[in-house]
């Protein structure tokens, strides 16, 4: 039997890539679903794709604490309990400090760094009173390094870094794991995020180009992995590169 049989996962940014990914991986091993995203009609047809499987769905943006705390409050109300935190949604869209992209920066720390935040908040008081539980955030490589043009993107993966480490430190007494998982160039639907013309045709053209992408379900096996583990393991950090490539 697998490590995962049976878990309850919740899994924020769950409509298309990695989260996609993610959803499909566990519901293999037999985990217990609750997945959530903006868009519905996603959601909905990939709940409809897994008939074998345990998974609900709620509509949810995590910049909107209330909404992501509805959705820990649907996975309790229906399991009594939660496992694993997944927080994957993010945004991508990068472009040179001087074009002053106010609205774009402001996105990006709502979504990337208070969204992971939202979904701390909700479920720890609940895997405080379990006295187990594990959280899990989609990272960067820019979390490790800074490249140009994508300041405030590495800023936001740098941040989320910090606060995932802090989060280790700070409920270890309590039997709650945190793990980050940091891929390099995904193929994944992230680029569509990036409102720069230049930027965005680059990275779609990085995406088509054969061995210097990963696909999902590479990040979503490194996410299994992590839970799979026994609870005295914490898996702090995967670090996941195509190999070819440079950053």
């Amino acid at each position: 039997m697998s490590n995962i049989q049976d878990k309850v996962v919740v899994i924020m940014g769950a409509s298309s890539g990695i989260g996609e990914a993610t959803t499909k991986k566990l519901a293999q091993e037999g985990a217990k679903l609750v997945i959530a995203a903006r868009r519905e009609d996603r959601l909905k047809a990939l709940v409809e794709s897994l008939p074998n499987a345990e998974v609900s769905y709620a509509v949810a943006d995590v910049s909107n604490k209330e909404e992501v705390q509805a959705v820990v409050d649907l996975a309790v109300e229906k399991y009594g309990r939660i496992d694993v935190l997944y927080n994957n949604a993010g945004i991508m869209p990068t472009a040179p400090l001087s074009e002053k992209r106010f609205d774009e920066w402001r996105q990006m720390l709502d979504i990337n760094i208070m969204g992971v935040l939202n979904g701390i908040a909700a479920v720890l008081p609940i895997m405080k009173q379990q006295q187990s539980g594990h959280i899990i955030a989609t990272d960067s490589v820019a979390g490790h390094v800074v490249y140009p043009e994508s300041a405030v993107y590495c800023g936001t993966k740098f941040a989320v870094r910090a606060i995932m480490e802090g989060l280790r430190q700070e409920e270890r007494e309590n039997n709650i794991r945190s793990t980050i998982v940091s891929p390099g160039a995904v193929s994944t639907e992230l680029y569509t995020t990036i409102n720069d013309p230049k930027n965005r045709e680059w990275v779609k053209n990085l995406m088509d180009t054969e061995g210097f992408s990963l696909k999902s379900s590479d990040i979503a096996d490194a996410v299994a992995y992590a839970i799979s583990t026994p609870e005295t393991v914490a898996v702090s950090e995967i670090l996941i590169r195509p190999t070819k490539q440079v950053i």
